[in-house]
């Protein structure tokens, strides 16, 4: 019976088995880079008891009302307790998402500068799904030391994942990082 073929349960034993026991894909440490992007802490606590990496993006269910930061943070530890409860072995891995952009020049200023997602903004995806969608953080550098020192999730995440948008190109994309990395990170301790 080819791959492909096999019900999605004969496939997830067979790659639970390993390398030996298994005609399917196998990448040696492959389960420890695996991260399950979770919009909820039901689904964070899943992804702990099967030993999966977190990923919180920017979008999670509305569960608290409390600002995106927060409810990260506390899904972060809920992820982390259950982490804990299953008895795994390895230090979890745990990483973050948010729209970052330092305003260093006329460029930055024209493309987010007047940017008015500075606070979250909340609604459904569904009928009854309420989601909070995080706030994009553009601001000049001093600025944006500022208010990421405060965002909760950020200190409780062991990575930050940066969106830019590709539309703007290779050249801005790289600019974006740049200042980043050389006007804020180094404030924030980051590296």
């Amino acid at each position: 019976m080819g791959w492909l073929n096999r019900s999605s349960d004969e496939r997830s034993l067979a790659l639970r088995k390993g390398p030996r026991e298994s005609r399917g894909p196998y990448s040696e440490g492959l389960r420890e880079r695996i991260r399950w992007g979770s919009s909820s802490n039901a689904t964070s606590k899943w992804a702990a008891k099967l030993g999966m990496n977190l990923q919180s993006s920017t979008l999670k269910d509305d569960e608290t009302g409390e600002p995106l930061h927060v409810q990260q943070r506390k899904q972060i530890g809920a992820y982390r307790e259950a982490w804990k409860d299953a008895g795994h072995r390895r230090e979890p891995r745990v990483s973050v998402s948010r729209s970052i952009f330092a305003l260093v020049d006329d460029r930055d200023r024209a493309y987010f500068g007047r940017d008015a997602r500075d606070q979250d903004q909340v609604g459904y995806i569904d009928a009854n799904t309420r989601a909070i969608f995080g706030r994009s953080y553009a601001a000049e550098p001093d600025v944006l030391v500022k208010e990421l020192a405060g965002d909760e999730a950020i200190k409780a995440a062991d990575t930050l994942l940066l969106t830019i948008p590709n539309q703007l190109g290779v050249d801005y994309n790289a600019h974006v990082l740049e200042s980043i990395l050389k006007y804020v990170a180094p404030e924030l301790g980051w590296r």
